[in-house]
Formats: structure tokens, C-alpha cells, sequence
């Protein structure tokens, strides 16, 4: 008999799992949704499937909340307004472990996950780098066993899908939650009030302490929605638990019974507003007040669990900042100080010193800007309509603290001025920042250039009056979402070539250097970045109708639409390029395929202009006949995180150019040269760092440093010094200005000129445009030579470890939350478990 007729234990195994699977999601679809396989849409088949991946994650789950209650070790809790999350499906499955057999299994059903891990909408709960890193950070925690927790709100519509309609922006509400969020589960056990508006009286206790009641006010409360996050190759989930506002009551009956449908359900779709959309617009007081509210809510919510979880096991409150870690991710969450306060004081009546001994323990602070507009200030006379206890405690905390400024530094009276926490200007305002650096233990930057910019400039006085407070943590990416995931390709290439030991530790990528000068890896790192651009090819003319060639350069800048980010000038570049390629049409040129992506907020007027510019370069250019293929612009519209997956591993030139002193970090510059790009940069945020980690040869470096920068306008910048001096600027300028670009409309693009000569070009293109047409010049040159256009490119990948958020979580444990790795034991038996996910 043919012993290959029986399986081996091994290929028993494998088919056990894929039966399990197949199993699993049968009876998803048939007992879960009420489908079979006749009336099953493709969106059922995907929930069905999603369902399936997250059984696997519940069993890992409840094992890691049983070992946390039974361990009770020093948890994390990571609060940001914004967590862009992208897809789950592909990352849940790498995670995991399953990728493979899941694949297998639906191949065996007749279906392609591929299409489906397609098909999952992102969950767009972010604006860019400060939600992305949020995400990244859950993933490395969960990886390195640290337990923790994301705190958030669900925002019932995340960042807005972003049409382009005759060049412009156009907003569509993004609901991203039409069709389920299969990864969610609601905790309707855990329900938070939240109060607003009231009054505060005061009056004695029985012992004579003075208490402060809170009354009068409207209620809303906060209900859990937990999701899952596996870490790598571990038994370890953790959770992100997102906040959604209901209303106490459904509606009015006295207005129901009085036939007025309308009022009696306003209360509840009002309450309800608190968290349905990201970011509103706050161009309009109402939207202002939405988004302090919102805030307030993600505040009180987050301190009352975490002291509630505090509670199921220990009673003292002091021993708080033994078991909790509360990580604000910039001034939004920063309310959480104050209500921690009163809670403490109004709730658990704790003296002063002792509550405020608790809070500033507990809490530590990440800035993440140094753009002055970008540091929250609300109106006093928010918090007196909406928080009145708040600004009471806002006060005394004000009063005790510049108590300590003057003993500290006696006569200062500017320092005084700089470092209250309330600014007394035409519109008194609560400094958010000044608030966060006061009342936590660990203040951060993200890049040490950033930091060196916060402890010398934005928070200098508190620098001189805490030096201790103060540390760099340059931010990082998780390696599983932007390589393994993202590039498969590239990282199967990496894995069977050095194994796969940089999925958990990126450093050693440096095997990699060597390889730089094989040349039978080189042939294989090209033949994959072709396949990748490709591919990016493919979906630029299926959603751009522009044909692009896949040997030209594909030269891109992706991120947040802002004028400091500088896509302008690179806008100026391309015309650039366009006009000397119009006026030497028989020259051979570099060819290039330049990519834009990113979203400008909904009220920032120049940003959406610098939108319909690119868009009206790139209609001049794409069917200019005398440039061909030799030069083409796209922008590809509805930036997002399964976007940003195809478009990195297929970059050439990754494009850096802010300001330099003006990027706090960056994370997109590591993604990109992790999936094997060049950068073009300043000396700005993490720039300088994977210079250090690359070498300078690796990298294109042009521009001001934030020194030079600073003693330009010291001196005083004129613009137009540089508009007359330089004929091929000029001509770029005046032919926006004088509409080549917008014939319909020749004064279109006149706004984006005046800013520049006019109104004093804050972010310096004209005084970087020559330093930057020049090192791209060089670029043009090296990528003639594609043998050492991609052993650099190598060299960046190589050089990426000290990027991985993995580093960046490693060194927050250490040195601002005190936490140590923890392994979660499997307990094979769910009957086993004590408790539920808390």
C-alpha cells in the first residue's frame, strides 16, 4: 500500500485547521448573518470571514484579560483622539499566524481572499501621522507583550472620503460603519456618564471640608465598543476600547404625547452628535464647541475606567500610578488631567496634594507639533458654560503652579506671562499644552531634532524649570503592516535571504548591506520594485485614466495636504522640469511619474487650492504630445492607509521637504524607505535620523537647516529677492499667477502666488527652490544608473531598524511608563476563565 495515500501528521493538522476554518465560517454565514450560499452577498461572505479570524482572536483575548487579572501587572493606557487603523482583515491574519491557511481555506470554498482583504473598508478613524503612530504603537505593544490599552472614540463617520471633481476637493461623508464593523464588540455593561453644562455649588461636609457639587447638568453617557489587537507571532491581545455617546433617555414623553415627534427625539440626536464625525468643521463656533466637547468626553470616559478597573482590585488610590500609565497623545486628551483631579478631590475626596501628587505620576505627555496654531488654546468661557468645575480646578492648579514659578524665579514677571496656563489676551484661553506639561511626570518629543525645538523653544521655560521632565522618543512603524504586509514581495525576498527574524526585531535588516553589492539580489530587489509599480500603473489608470511608464522615476509625495509639508514646491518643480523639457524637446530627460495623495482639512482654503493646482499641472502636462512619457502628474485621490500600501512599495523618491524645524517627526519617510525608496529632504524631524542610520551618500539632503532657517527670518526674509534673482522661478511663478494652468480662470491661482510674494512666504519655497531643483538634478542622475540606484536603495532598507515602533514602545516601558514585558500563557479551556474582557 502507498504510504502517501495518508496524510502525515503534519498535512493532518493542516487540513484539521483548514476544516476548522471552513467550519467556522459556514457557520458565520448561516448562523450569524442568516445566509447561505444563493442569497450571500459579497459583503456577507467578508463578515462571515471576519467573523472566523476573530473567533481566533477572542480565544487569545480572554486568555491575555484572565492573565492580566490574575497577574495585575502595570498596565498602559494610550489615549488619542485618533486612531487610523486602515484594514484588519490581512493584518489580523499575519498576526496570527493564519494567512496561509485561511487562503487555503476560502480557495477551497471557491472564493479569492485577496478580493476580500480588497473589499474591507478602512477604518478611517484619523487625520495622518498622529493616528497612524497611535495604530502602530497597539500593534508593537500587543507584539512585545506589553499590556495595554487604546483609548479612543467611535466615531460613527471617520476622516471624509475625498472626491476630486474638475480638479477640486470635494467632502463625502466616509460611513464607514454601513455595512457592520465585523471586529468590533459592544460593551453595553460598561457605561460611563459624562456631564456638561450645570453649575457648581459649594457648601461644607459634616466634618467642615469645603465639597463642590456638580448639578444641573446634561448627561450623556459613553458605552464601550472593544476590538482586538493580536500582537505578532504571540498568545497576547489587547484591546482598544472606542467610546460611542448615547443618549440617558431615548426621548421626551411629554413631547411625544403632546405630538411634537420632532422634539422629543432632539435631546438624543443631540447628545448622540458628540460622536458621529471626526474633526468637525471649526470654522463656526458650533463645531468648536462639538470638538471641545468631544474631547471632554474621550476624557471623562477614559479616567472612570480606568479607575474602575483600578478598583476591582485595589482599594488605595494611591498606589494608581503603580498599576496605570496614561499616555496623552498630543493636548487632546489633555482634559484628562483636570478630571482626574475631580474625580479624585469631588469623588474620592482626597486633599489637594495628595490628588495632584496621583495625577502627575500617572500621566505623561507626547507633543507632536511645534506650529503654534496646532497648540490647542479653548476659551475660558467654554469651560465656565460647559465645564464650570474644570475651570475651577484649572485655576487652582494655575495658582499653585505660578506660586512655584516665583519662588523659583523671583521677579520674572514674562516668564510669569509665558508659562500660565491661561492666556490673557482679547480672548482669555486655556493653554492645553502649558496644562499637559504641568500635570504629567514625562513630557516628549518624536524625533530629537523636535525635542531639542520643544526644550529650547515651545516649552523652554518649563524646560528650565523641569529638565527632568523632558525626553525624545523618535517615533517608529510597525514592520508587519508596512513591510510584511504591505510588500510581500520584498519580504519574502528579505526572508529567504536573511530569515525572518526582522518581523520582531528590524535591526537585523543590517544583513541586508552586504548584500548590496550582489548582484543576484540586486536583479531580484529591481525585478520587484518593477512588479510593484506595476501594479501602482495598473491602478493609476483605473483611477486616473493616465497611462504611466513603469521605468520612469515614480517620484511621490503622500501625506496631509498643509503648507508647511511643502507640496508646493514640488508643484514648482514640475513646472520646472515641464518647461525646460517644452523648451529642449530633443534632450534626453529622466523620465518621472510624480504622485501626489492627501487630503486638505475641509476649511483650509490653500490647501484645496494646491490641490486644483496639481490637478491643473498634471492636466497640462499628462496631454502635452512634445512631453509624452518623459513627464506625467497624478494625484491620486482619497488618500488612506490601504492607499499608502500600494503606493510605498512601488516608490522611487520618497519626498520630504518640509520647512526644516517644522515636522516634529514624520513616520511616512520610514515607510518609504523601508520598502526600498531614496529619500529628497531637509534636515527636518526624523529626516536627520535615517540620515545617521543610512549614511549621508544614501540620501538626497538640500535646504536650510531649522538654524538657518531661524536666522533667515531673524534677518528678515524678503521673497522677492529670490522671484527676481532667479529667471526659471519667475517664469514658474508668473505662469500661475497669469493663468497657463486655469485658462477658464486666469486669476485661479493667483491666491497661491500672492502668498508667496505677498504675504511672506512663512514656509520659505523661494529661499529653498534652487537648493532643491539642484539636488534633484543629482537625483535624475543617479537614477540613470540602476545598479547603484538600488544598491542605495538596499542601503535605506538595511538602515531602517532603529525605526521599528517596536524600538520607540521598548524605550517608553522603560523610561516614562515603567512597565515590563508580559507573557500570556494559553488556557486551552474557555471555561477556565474567571473573568470577561474589562
Amino acid at each position: 500500500m502507498n504510504d502517501e495515500a495518508f496524510p502525515t501528521s503534519s498535512d493532518s493538522t493542516e487540513l484539521d485547521t483548514m476544516m476548522l476554518i471552513i467550519k467556522s465560517f459556514l457557520e458565520h454565514l448561516e448562523y450569524t448573518l442568516g445566509k447561505d450560499k444563493y442569497s450571500a452577498t459579497r459583503h456577507d461572505i467578508f463578515n462571515a470571514l471576519a467573523y472566523a479570524v476573530r473567533d481566533r482572536m477572542v480565544e487569545r483575548w480572554l486568555d491575555t484579560q484572565q492573565a492580566y487579572y490574575n497577574e495585575d501587572p502595570k498596565r498602559v493606557y494610550y489615549v488619542s483622539m485618533e486612531f487610523l487603523m486602515g484594514r484588519t482583515l490581512e493584518n489580523s491574519l499575519v498576526n496570527l499566524g493564519l494567512l496561509a491557511e485561511f487562503r487555503e481555506a476560502m480557495n477551497s470554498l471557491g472564493y479569492d481572499l485577496e478580493e476580500f482583504i480588497e473589499r474591507e473598508q478602512d477604518a478611517g478613524l484619523g487625520n495622518g501621522g498622529l493616528g497612524r503612530l497611535a495604530a502602530c504603537f497597539l500593534d508593537s505593544m500587543a507584539t512585545m507583550g506589553i499590556p495595554g490599552y487604546g483609548y479612543g472614540i467611535r466615531y460613527e463617520y471617520g476622516i471624509f472620503r475625498q472626491n476630486i471633481t474638475d480638479g477640486a476637493q470635494v467632502e463625502i461623508p466616509d460611513n464607514w460603519l454601513r455595512y457592520r464593523n465585523p471586529w468590533e464588540m459592544d460593551r453595553q455593561e460598561h457605561l460611563h456618564p459624562v456631564k456638561f453644562y450645570g453649575k457648581v455649588v459649594e457648601r461644607k461636609d459634616s466634618q467642615g471640608n469645603t465639597v463642590f457639587d456638580w448639578v444641573d447638568t446634561e448627561d450623556v453617557m459613553a458605552m464601550a465598543y472593544d476590538t482586538p489587537i493580536p500582537g505578532y507571532n504571540t498568545n497576547t491581545v489587547n484591546t482598544m476600547r472606542l467610546w460611542t455617546a448615547k443618549s440617558t433617555r431615548e426621548f421626551d414623553l411629554s413631547f411625544f404625547n403632546e405630538g411634537n415627534y420632532i422634539r422629543a427625539v432632539e435631546k438624543k440626536m443631540l447628545t448622540e452628535n458628540i460622536s458621529k464625525v471626526l474633526y468637525p468643521a471649526d470654522n463656526v463656533p458650533e463645531g468648536k464647541e462639538l470638538r471641545f466637547k468631544q474631547e471632554y468626553f474621550l476624557a471623562c470616559a477614559t479616567v472612570h475606567d480606568v479607575i474602575y478597573r483600578f478598583h476591582k482590585q485595589h482599594e488605595d488610590l494611591r498606589r494608581l500610578p503603580e498599576k496605570a500609565a496614561i499616555q496623552l497623545n498630543d493636548t487632546h486628551p489633555a482634559l484628562c488631567i483636570p478630571e482626574m483631579m475631580r474625580v479624585l478631590i469631588d469623588h474620592h475626596h482626597l486633599d489637594w496634594d495628595t490628588a495632584w501628587d496621583i495625577t502627575t505620576r500617572t500621566f505623561a505627555y507626547t507633543n507632536h507639533t511645534i506650529l503654534p496654531e496646532a497648540l490647542e488654546k479653548w476659551p475660558v468661557w467654554f469651560f465656565e458654560h460647559i465645564l464650570p468645575r474644570h475651570i475651577q480646578i484649572i485655576y487652582e492648579i494655575n495658582d499653585r503652579f505660578l506660586a512655584e514659578v516665583r519662588s523659583r524665579f523671583p521677579g520674572d514677571v514674562g516668564k510669569l506671562e509665558r508659562m500660565s496656563l491661561i492666556e490673557e489676551h482679547w480672548e482669555r484661553r486655556v493653554r492645553m499644552a502649558n496644562l499637559a506639561v504641568v500635570g504629567s511626570h514625562s513630557v516628549n518629543g518624536v524625533a530629537a531634532l523636535h525635542t531639542e525645538i520643544i526644550k529650547e523653544h515651545v516649552f523652554k521655560d518649563f524646560f528650565e524649570m523641569y529638565p527632568e521632565r523632558f525626553n525624545n522618543k523618535t517615533n517608529g512603524i510597525t514592520q508587519r503592516r508596512w513591510l510584511k504586509c504591505a510588500n510581500p514581495d520584498q519580504a519574502h525576498l528579505i526572508a529567504n535571504t536573511i530569515g525572518n527574524g526582522w518581523t520582531t526585531d528590524l535591526y537585523k535588516l543590517t544583513q541586508l548591506r552586504p548584500l548590496a553589492d550582489d548582484p543576484a539580489f540586486v536583479a531580484q530587489w529591481q525585478q520587484v520594485k518593477r512588479t510593484n509599480k506595476e501594479k501602482l500603473a495598473a491602478y493609476i489608470l483605473k483611477h486616473n485614466c493616465v497611462q504611466v511608464n513603469a521605468d520612469s522615476m515614480f517620484d511621490c509625495q503622500v501625506k496631509r495636504i498643509h503648507e508647511y509639508k511643502r507640496q508646493l514646491l514640488n508643484v514648482l518643480h514640475v513646472i520646472t522640469l515641464y518647461n525646460r523639457i517644452k523648451a529642449r524637446p530633443e534632450d534626453d530627460f529622466v523620465p518621472r511619474t510624480v504622485v501626489f495623495s492627501g487630503k486638505a482639512a475641509p476649511a483650509y482654503a490653500i490647501a484645496k487650492l494646491i490641490i486644483r493646482l496639481i490637478n491643473a499641472v498634471g492636466d497640462v502636462v499628462n496631454n502635452d504630445p512634445q512631453v509624452g512619457d518623459r513627464l506625467k502628474v497624478v494625484f491620486l485621490a482619497n488618500y488612506s492607509v490601504s492607499l499608502a500600501e500600494k503606493i510605498f512599495p512601488a516608490a522611487d523618491l520618497s519626498e520630504q521637504i518640509s520647512t526644516a524645524g517644522t515636522e516634529a517627526s514624520g513616520t511616512g519617510n520610514m515607510k518609504f524607505a523601508l520598502n526600498g525608496a531614496l529619500t529628497i529632504g531637509t534636515l527636518d524631524g526624523a529626516n536627520i535620523e535615517i540620515m545617521e542610520e543610512v549614511e549621508r551618500d544614501n540620501i538626497f539632503i538640500f535646504g536650510m537647516n531649522a538654524e538657518e532657517v531661524e536666522d533667515l527670518r531673524r534677518r528678515g526674509y524678503n521673497p522677492r529677492d529670490y522671484y527676481t534673482q532667479n529667471p526659471e522661478l519667475k517664469n514658474v511663478l508668473d505662469m500661475i499667477a497669469e493663468g497657463y494652468f486655469s485658462p477658464a480662470n486666469r486669476d485661479l491661482f493667483r491666491p497661491i502666488v500672492d502668498t508667496l510674494l505677498n504675504q511672506g512666504d512663512h514656509y520659505m519655497l523661494l529661499a529653498d527652490y534652487a537648493s532643491y531643483v539642484a539636488c534633484q538634478e543629482e537625483v535624475s542622475k543617479l537614477y540613470l544608473d540602476r545598479e547603484q540606484w538600488a544598491r542605495k536603495a538596499i542601503l535605506n532598507c538595511a538602515g531602517m531598524g532603529k525605526f521599528s515602533s517596536d524600538r520607540t514602545i521598548a524605550e517608553y516601558a522603560r523610561d516614562i511608563w515603567g512597565v515590563k514585558p508580559f507573557e500570556v500563557h494559553p488556557v486551552l479551556d474557555y471555561r477556565q476563565h474567571d473573568v470577561i474582557p474589562d
